[in-house]
């Protein structure tokens, strides 16, 4: 018998081809626009490059992948910043800490 792990890691799925371009298209799409797509397109042109001395397309599905779940993060963080959030409780940690020796 050999020792096998009772689990196995499982890798994330690969996004579909065009996946990316359906991405960009929802972040136009997107009030942040203006500054989330020259982001997107200087991932993806990092990752493009990347991949091409690579001769991996890893680099392509993680941009994907995290600019996927940064547009499904948005309206949580639009709640959450409409929110009558109070952060005046909160200590500067210089004052927890006192000034550097």
């Amino acid at each position: 018998m050999t020792a096998q792990p009772d689990h196995t890691a499982v890798p994330p799925p690969v996004p579909a081809p065009a996946a990316a371009a359906q991405l960009l298209a929802q972040l136009r799409d997107d009030r942040r626009a203006d500054t989330w797509v020259p982001a997107f397109e200087r991932d993806w042109a990092k990752a493009l490059e990347d991949s091409r001395h690579t001769y991996s397309l890893t680099p392509l599905h993680d941009v994907v992948r995290t600019w996927q779940l940064r547009l499904a993060a948005a309206p949580a963080v639009d709640a959450y910043m409409d929110s009558d959030r109070d952060e005046n409780g909160f200590v500067d940690l210089a004052d927890v800490l006192g000034a550097p020796r």
